[in-house]
């Protein structure tokens, strides 16, 4: 609304008001105007003069002023004369503190822009959706494609269009939680990416922040540092053996979730005088952690770790090995009897491995002594008193046992007291390739040689199923190592039964990733046959050339 200016008009309006010529020369103010300066005159004085502050803003008619130390904010109103401007202002600290905070939140954006676009790993931002809503320019240098190709569009489109091999956004997206891949990117480097959720106040994943790094520049670095700190790094193994660090300790790798909490509660229950009973396939690590479990206990410094397989000793001599046995108790026995692993393991602990191949006989004797904590010798006619800690473990179902009539109901639930399962292998594929790692250092070590895998070997060895787990990995590696001549191994060194294990036709359980790799290999290998050149198959597998190039040379298919 257009307004003509009198002195009525002026002293109507209850708040600071004032009129500007186009000079900024004052004209016109009311008494509530007058109070903020306390002058007699302000007619002919240029405003600018008057404020200390006098801040016109370039996205609206508001301007922000300052007098002694107040802040004040000034709206523009229209007047019958275009060259003059009515302003209407009010004290208003409230908006100063959001304006300043507003200035220092812009400050910090600006600050977090330069700190993602001075990265030297790539950064790369999308929404809940897979769309891209930032990067980094060190993106080119990782991948040679400009990081404006990148935004606004989805990573699907991007794996469509074969720019990536496979998104870590949509497995973050899907397990919210930070997960981290490696794999080869568009140019045919090997790079580690790391992508974390960005969670909001109902948990739900809003963003997904993606870390990626090229490996070739750490891969040589390591390599160098290798050479130079060989002996350091010696001493830093034997240190973290001393301070029994769960992932360090005897070979052992908890990288995964599920390992740690494992070893946790290990750790936790190492001075507790119950039994243990460790469940797991056979070469899951059964023995290393009940031996992990005496390591740290109070028992290791006053008592021996004593382990006995069940399962290989014959049934007949079993009871004499665990008991012991007196003087004459049977034919061929010794003069002087001999004690058995109960009372060899006194004050310590008696690892019982495949306790579900005791027979029902001993299941009677073994009870006894986790009861009443004595035994008697073979022949014997007197209880003897032990002070043993018993961890067993066994690949078998013991509840099926026990429905079966197999193995002691009461005796299970005496050793049922702390149950801890290990998984298999291929159920913590986060240990893999840490634990390849420390077996290949062995090795090299062992036998004084210097092997090394390369990408797809590794690559093989993560999403292979390992039906004989952390044992068949070792001696896999082992085998690898000394019986190949180069030093760098690769997938054709790979025994025959394992190369045909990773070509033949899906027919069971296996990793997604895994049964992915098997089809799209056997369809390549099809078109390859079919067809001339690698145009001819992109159209007719509705894909990318570059990525039929890139694809027909990983599985080392020729035309």
């Amino acid at each position: 609304m257009i307004v003509t200016v009198n002195n009525k008009f002026m002293e109507g309006i209850p708040i600071p008001a004032l009129i500007l010529d186009d000079n900024n020369i004052v004209l016109h103010y009311n008494k509530s105007f007058n109070k903020i300066l306390k002058s007699n005159n302000l007619h002919g004085l240029n405003i600018l003069n008057v404020f200390s502050t006098w801040t016109p803003s370039t996205e609206s008619k508001i301007i922000y002023a300052e007098y002694r130390d107040k802040n004040y904010i000034f709206l523009e109103g229209f007047l019958s004369n275009p060259k003059h401007r009515l302003l209407i202002g009010q004290d208003t600290e409230e908006l100063s503190m959001l304006r300043k905070e507003n200035k220092e939140l812009k400050n910090l954006n600006r600050e977090l822009d330069a700190i993602i676009e001075n990265s030297y790993d790539g950064i790369y931002i999308t929404d809940k959706n897979g769309k891209t809503l930032k990067t980094n320019s060190a993106i080119e240098r990782i991948t040679s494609i400009p990081k404006e190709y990148y935004i606004g569009k989805n990573v699907n489109d991007l794996i469509g269009r074969g720019i990536l091999k496979n998104s870590v956004t949509n497995k973050v997206l899907e397990l919210k939680r930070t997960v981290s891949v490696v794999q080869k990117n568009y140019a045919g480097n090997e790079t580690i990416l790391t992508g974390s959720p960005v969670i909001n106040e109902q948990g739900e994943v809003e963003k997904v922040i993606t870390n990626i790094r090229d490996l070739s520049d750490l891969n040589e670095l390591q390599a160098e540092l290798v050479k130079v700190n060989k002996l350091n790094d010696k001493y830093k193994k034997e240190l973290n053996r001393l301070r029994n660090k769960p992932d360090k300790l005897m070979g052992i790798i908890t990288k995964s979730e599920q390992m740690k909490i494992i070893y946790d509660t290990a750790l936790r229950i190492a001075n507790i005088d119950t039994t243990v009973l460790i469940l797991g396939e056979t070469g899951v690590g059964k023995d290393v952690l009940a031996n992990y479990i005496f390591t740290n206990s109070s028992r290791s410094q006053g008592g021996e770790f004593v382990k006995v397989n069940c399962g290989a000793i014959p049934p007949e001599l079993l009871e004499s090995e665990l008991f012991g046995y007196e003087s004459g108790a049977f034919t061929g026995a010794n003069n002087k009897g001999k004690p058995g692993m109960f009372e060899m393991a006194d004050k310590g602990i008696l690892f019982l491995d495949e306790i579900g191949e005791l027979s029902l006989q001993l299941q009677v004797k073994l009870l006894r002594v986790l009861q009443e904590g004595e035994l008697q010798r073979v022949g014997g006619t007197k209880p003897k008193k032990i002070d043993v800690r018993v961890i067993a473990a066994t690949n078998r179902n013991l509840k099926n046992m026990v429905e079966n009539g197999e193995f002691r109901e009461d005796l299970y639930y005496r050793l049922n007291v702390i149950p801890i399962k290990i998984p298999p292998l291929r159920e913590r594929r986060d240990d893999i390739l840490p634990m390849v790692q420390l077996f290949l250092d062995q090795v090299n070590e062992k036998y004084k040689i210097n092997k090394n895998f390369n990408y797809d070997l590794k690559n093989f060895f993560l999403y292979y199923y390992w039906p004989g787990n952390i044992r068949e990995l070792s001696n896999l590696i082992e085998r690898l190592a000394v019986t190949t001549y180069e030093e760098f191994i690769t997938m054709e060194d790979l025994p025959i039964e394992y190369r045909q294990s990773n070509d033949v036709t899906i027919n069971s359980i296996v990793p997604l990733k895994e049964a992915v790799e098997v089809a799209e290999k056997k369809v390549l290998t099809l078109a390859a046959e079919k067809y001339d050149n690698t145009y001819e198959i992109a159209k007719a597998l509705e894909t990318s050339q570059p990525t039929i190039v890139r694809k027909l040379k990983k599985y080392k298919i020729f035309l």
